[in-house]
Formats: structure tokens, C-alpha cells, sequence
């Protein structure tokens, strides 16, 4: 099956270009298109999940700090560092969790310091191009991620179609183009294997329903939409063989921040034998936080839950309380998949291992 999912950012134009994106708030009755020309734009993009996904947000706010300096008409390296700095801290505002966001905007300061005898108008380019950079690396993680996986259900299905549950979005939606908790789907079906997906609905904002439904159906993979409350009745019928999700944040013993309602599967998984496995690139790991309780959880607001898409379904005035993303402890984690192979438990000593090789 030939499968090329569509880009979800890149770059158009120059030096005087945009960072285009697709608009997944519109998804999937709309699809559009939303070229980003400044960094209160591309603030607002990452904030309201215009672009979401760790791997894919981490791609926007790079170009968002070029974005905020293109026009700078800084005459030295320390007022241009200055700005630099100061439009970082203003990306890094937008979300807390995914810590994609924090790597990336972190490697281009550390390109700018790293530059500090180029004229400026150099480091702007730098900068550019360090950006559109990541995009072709995200591209190959992604697809180092999906054979890793591939090859892991190979091994575990006990049919001729592999079963596979996943919950949110961590499709090709999420990052540059292939996705992490999706790519063992789309390289498997490459390479002709019969593989189904059932995709949880993810309340409170649907991205399971909105976007991996949507991207999968394109793609031409089948795949089944379940509201989240289904998934222990499907896993209890046999008709799951495992499953695959993505990661907002690994913490360095393994514990694993995504979307909310995760740890819920992962119990449910370890109830039935399944085996519960998370696509994550090494960006995404935090080897600074010890465990997933140190992991910041970003709050967002009531209205997604008592009128999402815009419909009152609650009481007016009624407390709320909605966290993004909930923390699954590694002991119900069978394994990560990375682009450096499959990491198994002991994560505390395979994690330090894996990036002490990477020294």
C-alpha cells in the first residue's frame, strides 16, 4: 500500500515566507490550510491546538522564534539575543506539558550563542533553516519509529489483521507527517500486513474522532471509531492485540504524560494481557524530570467541557475541572518505541543507558 499522509507544517516561500499549517481545529469537516506569518499568530496557533502534537508543536515554535525576529532591527549579537530570549519565553507560555516545545525552542537559542560572531541578518538565516531542518529530521524519526514498531507487531498479532487501539492523536497530524503512535500502523501497512485501528473518540475535544479517524480513513487503513467508555468491552471480546499511543512528555523512569483518559487504557490493557506500548521520538523524553509526578499538566478551560463545538451540555455555572493530559505510571508500560530501537523496563536503567550512548 503506498501511504504519504500530508504535511502538517513547512515552510513556504523564503526568507519572507510563512509556516503553513494545517488548521486540525477545522477537522474533520474543513480542511484548510493557515499560513503563519508572525509569532503572535503562531502563539495563538499552538495555544488553541490549531497545531498540536508534541513532535509538531515543537517544529511550530521554531519557526515561531524566527517568525518573532525576521523584522528585528537589532544592530548587535546581545540585543538580537535579547529578543531572542525574550520571544522564547513568550512561546514557551503557550503550552507546558509537551516537552517538544521546550527542546526546540532550547536548540535554536543554543544555535544563536553558538553564532554569536555572525552579523545578524547570518544568524537569522541560521535560525530559518535550523527550523526547516527539523521537519526532515522529524520525517525520519518518525519513520525509524514506525519500522521499530512494525516489526513489534509482527510479532504480537495473533490473526491475520493486527488489532490495534490508540487513543488522541499521535498520527502524522501530530508531527511533521507520519506520526509516532501511528507510524508502526503505516509502515506495517506498507508492507502489506492487514492492520485495523480502533480509535477512541477522546473527550472532551474528539481528537480521536476529529483527526485519527479522519487521517486513517485518508490514508486507507480501517479503522473503527469507539467512545472512550467502549474500550474495556473491546479489549474484554479479544479484539484488541495491542495497544499504541503517543507521548506528550517521558519522564526518566519512564513514566509517560499524554493525552487525557490514557492511564485509563493502560490499566484497562494490563487487566487483559495486552500489551500497552508508547511511540515516543528522544525528543520527547525528559531525562532532567526523575518521574511522571514532576510533569506540569496543563489546565484548560471549562467551556471544552460544558459546551464543546458549541453546544451548552451542562449546567450553567457548574464547576469543572480539566486537566489536558493525565501521567501513566511505567509499571503498565510494556515498552517504548523510539527511533533508537525498542526500550524495554527497567526504563530507569534503560532510558540512562540509551542516552548516555547518544552522548
Amino acid at each position: 500500500m503506498d501511504i504519504s499522509p500530508a504535511k502538517t507544517i513547512e515552510w513556504v516561500g523564503g526568507s519572507g515566507g510563512a509556516a503553513r499549517i494545517i488548521d486540525q481545529t477545522l477537522l474533520p469537516n474543513d480542511y484548510k490550510h493557515l499560513d503563519i506569518n508572525d509569532v503572535a499568530a503562531m502563539w495563538e496557533a499552538i495555544k488553541v491546538l490549531r497545531v498540536r502534537g508534541a513532535p509538531a508543536i515543537g517544529i511550530a515554535a521554531a519557526f515561531g522564534l524566527y517568525l518573532a525576529v525576521r523584522d528585528s532591527e537589532a544592530a548587535d549579537y546581545s540585543a538580537f539575543a535579547a529578543q531572542v530570549n525574550e520571544a522564547a519565553e513568550y512561546l514557551a507560555s503557550s503550552r507546558p506539558t509537551a516537552v517538544n516545545l521546550f527542546w526546540a525552542l532550547r536548540r535554536i537559542q543554543k544555535l544563536v550563542a553558538d553564532n554569536s560572531s555572525l552579523p545578524v541578518p547570518g544568524i537569522k538565516a541560521l535560525m530559518l533553516s535550523e527550523a526547516i531542518a527539523m521537519i526532515d529530521e522529524d520525517n525520519a524519526v518518525c519513520r525509524a519509529i514506525g519500522k521499530n514498531g512494525a516489526a513489534l507487531l509482527a510479532a504480537r498479532a495473533n490473526q491475520a489483521t493486527c488489532n490495534i487501539l490508540t487513543h488522541c492523536n499521535a498520527g502524522g497530524l501530530a508531527t511533521a507527517q507520519w506520526g509516532t503512535a501511528l507510524a508502526p500502523v503505516y509502515v506495517a501497512a506498507e508492507q502489506g500486513r492487514s492492520i485495523h485501528v480502533f480509535a477512541d473518540e477522546t473527550r472532551p475535544l474528539l481528537q480521536g474522532a476529529r483527526l485519527t479517524a479522519w487521517e486513517l480513513q485518508q490514508a486507507g487503513i480501517p479503522v473503527t471509531l469507539i467512545t472512550d467508555n467502549m474500550a474495556a468491552t473491546v479489549m474484554a471480546q479479544g479484539k484488541v492485540d495491542a495497544v499504541i499511543v503517543g507521548a506528550d512528555r517521558v519522564a526518566a523512569n519512564g513514566d509517560v504524560a499524554n493525552k487525557i483518559g490514557t492511564f485509563g487504557v493502560a490499566i484497562l490493557a494490563k487487566e487483559f494481557g495486552i500489551p500497552f506500548y508508547v511511540a515516543a521520538p528522544l525528543s520527547s523524553i525528559d531525562m532532567n524530570l526523575a518521574s511522571g509526578e514532576l510533569i506540569p499538566i496543563e489546565q484548560r478551560k471549562a467551556e471544552e467541557v460544558t459546551q464543546g463545538f458549541g453546544r451548552l451540555t451542562a449546567p450553567t455555572g457548574i464547576q469543572v475541572y480539566n486537566p489536558a493530559f493525565d501521567v501513566t505510571p511505567h509499571r503498565y508500560i510494556t515498552a517504548l518505541i523510539t527511533e533508537k530501537g525498542v526500550i524495554r523496563p527497567p526504563f530507569d536503567q534503560t532510558l540512562m543507558q540509551l542516552f548516555q550512548t547518544q552522548a
